[in-house]
């Protein structure tokens, strides 16, 4: 996390997240978004099963929002960050930004995403854990 409170999580654009034209396929942006976020929360001691496991709860995201500026391509380096803009008993809302990792070319997919805490057994909305408000709130 560095002092913006941005977390910030490098890629590489490998040849199974380009199409045949070795652009990064559209949806796999959501993955790269997903990745950064679940490292984000590990970096914070939030494990995805412990939640599971422990408190019978889930984190899933309810919807996202993607603006596609620019193509990353096959063999770019990249970054993902992270931004928690938003936070409540049950709602987590990030602003995501992808750019490159070597060149000051600006933001290339932006990302609004929001992401409910749920019961894992019946995928209704529930109160986050109060460990887990206490670790996001610092």
């Amino acid at each position: 996390m560095n002092e913006l409170g941005e977390f910030i999580w490098p890629v590489r654009v490998y040849w199974e997240d380009t199409d045949a034209a070795g652009v990064v396929y559209y949806a796999n942006y959501l993955k790269f978004f997903e990745r950064a976020r679940t490292e984000w929360l590990r970096s914070l001691g939030i494990e995805q099963q412990i939640l599971h496991a422990r408190d019978a709860k889930a984190l899933v995201v309810r919807q996202a929002s993607v603006d596609y500026r620019r193509p990353a391509r096959y063999g770019d380096s990249l970054l993902i960050t992270s931004r928690l803009v938003e936070i409540s008993q049950v709602r987590l809302r990030f602003e995501q930004q992808i750019g490159s990792r070597t060149e000051d070319a600006g933001c290339w997919v932006t990302a609004d995403v929001e992401v409910v805490c749920v019961n894992a057994l019946t995928f209704k909305p529930a109160r986050m854990p109060v460990w887990i408000q206490q670790l996001l709130e610092k």
